[in-house]
């Protein structure tokens, strides 16, 4: 399998595309992948057959291009990014002396946004150790490039990224995750209630970091990548509001967006003994 993945990464990326759109296709044929993705995107008020097949197609497309991606050199993939929209809100982020909380949703090319960003400024992330070994190590040499720090996410991991803060780096955070038991609080997204972690604003509060949405956008045909940085209002101290006002950010982002959106991931999944509130989210 290393093999392979080493032979696709020589693929030039227009045809790493063509590729995984064949796989998003044949995922298709999956009776569970489809099955999730369409009530996902249901509930979401978005199904269509298209919208379907587009989004099976790009998560095709984000499965093979990790291979590109962690094994070319970095100069190269980040060169890949062929416009880049909102920088001057890191510019700013910086400026002010507090850090950076990166927001990097399952939107777009999350590994080259963050690549893209550690090529530029320290960053700081957690990161899930996969099961397979040979899968671990591509991915730790790949992802630990320019001035990335990876960090497991137990309590080392959650002081690795304050300290990141107070140094005025940045600390990348996925919002939109399902969160281990006790490490979440619910909230509504997509019309629905979500189990969601409360990393975010526990770091925003502690340091009064700039939260900011960062989505790399896949173009047509293989061109390369759109890099979009969006700011997000001022969040309350209450956890609650402020994961409204995260969510309601988010789900904009996808809006504009939506067959990039991993909608394959069961966010809303309940694990035994979960019982979100009663009633539909308002």
């Amino acid at each position: 399998m290393l093999l392979f993945f080493q032979l696709l990464a020589r693929l030039p990326l227009p045809l790493v595309h063509f590729l995984g759109a064949t796989l998003g296709v044949l995922g298709l044929l999956r009776p569970r992948h489809r099955r999730v993705i369409a009530d996902n995107l249901r509930h979401a008020g978005l199904y269509s057959p298209g919208l379907l097949i587009r989004t099976s197609i790009a998560w095709g497309k984000g499965m093979t291009e990790l291979a590109p991606i962690w094994l070319r050199p970095l100069e190269e993939v980040t060169g890949w990014v062929r416009e880049v929209r909102g920088w001057e809100h890191v510019e700013a982020a910086r400026q002010a002396g507090k850090g950076l909380i990166v927001l990097g949703p399952h939107l777009g090319c999350l590994e080259l946004a963050g690549l893209y960003l550690a090529a530029r400024m320290p960053i700081t992330a957690l990161y899930s150790r996969p099961r397979q070994v040979w899968v671990h190590t591509m991915m730790q040499s790949g992802r630990n490039r320019g001035q990335a720090h990876m960090v497991e996410p137990n309590l080392g991991g959650v002081r690795a990224l304050l300290t990141a803060l107070k140094r005025n780096e940045a600390a990348w955070v996925l919002p939109d995750q399902k969160a281990n038991k006790g490490e979440g609080a619910w909230a509504p997204l997509f019309g629905r209630w979500a189990y969601m972690p409360t990393l975010l604003y526990r770091l925003a509060g502690a340091r009064q970091a700039q939260p900011l949405l960062f989505c790399c956008e896949r173009l047509a045909w293989g061109r390369g990548y759109r890099l979009i940085i969006e700011p997000l209002p001022e969040l309350p101290a209450e956890t609650g509001a402020a994961m409204r006002i995260v969510n309601r950010a988010l789900e904009a982002s996808v809006r504009r967006l939506p067959e990039q959106y991993l909608w394959s991931y069961r966010l809303h999944r309940l694990f035994p003994g979960e019982s979100p509130p009663e009633g539909p989210p308002r």
